[in-house]
């Protein structure tokens, strides 16, 4: 019962804000997509109606991809939610689980937190590499203390959720 109530409250925090992040032009697009999506018109998409979709492009996918399309889902796929996973991926940034499990790979310790210096290093001198200006912007609200990045909240700045889950 907590596990289903913290997703509840997880869903909520997640579509609480994808309203004001989208343009009314984009917003009213996605409405037209949701409505022809949600073939029976009960303001949710489920199995029976992704079906419908698909059989009226003439395909016919593999119920289990059906499903794991739903999962995608933290909750109902009604037209919030459906924003929310569109949103995420329009906004062309992983959840924020996968950028946490991205940091926790260098966390030997496991405790949410990495040497500030390191990170530094890792931006400027690996892949992509960061120039100063992206290194002062990184780190100007990056959340560190005694020279230590809390990467879960740094990844909850990042994503927008830190100052809804404080409020």
């Amino acid at each position: 019962m907590a596990d289903d109530q913290s997703k509840k409250s997880r869903a909520e925090r997640a579509t609480s804000n994808v309203f004001a992040k989208l343009p009314q032009k984009l917003l009213q697009e996605m409405k037209e997509a949701f409505t022809m999506i949600d073939q029976n018109r009960d303001g949710f998409i489920d199995l029976n109606d992704l079906k419908e979709m698909f059989s009226s492009l003439g395909r016919t996918p593999d119920e289990k991809d059906l499903q794991a399309m739903l999962k995608e889902a933290p909750g109902p796929l009604n037209f919030t939610m459906f924003l929310s996973l569109f949103s995420e991926k329009l906004s062309g940034t992983d959840p924020e689980g996968t950028i946490n499990d991205a940091f926790r790979m260098f966390d030997k310790d496991g405790k949410g937190t990495l040497p500030e210096e390191y990170i530094k290093d890792l931006l400027e001198n690996m892949g992509d590499n960061f120039t100063k200006d992206e290194m002062k912007q990184t780190f100007k609200e990056a959340p560190v203390e005694g020279g230590k990045l809390d990467y879960i909240r740094f990844t909850a700045i990042i994503k927008g959720s830190e100052s809804e889950e404080a409020a």
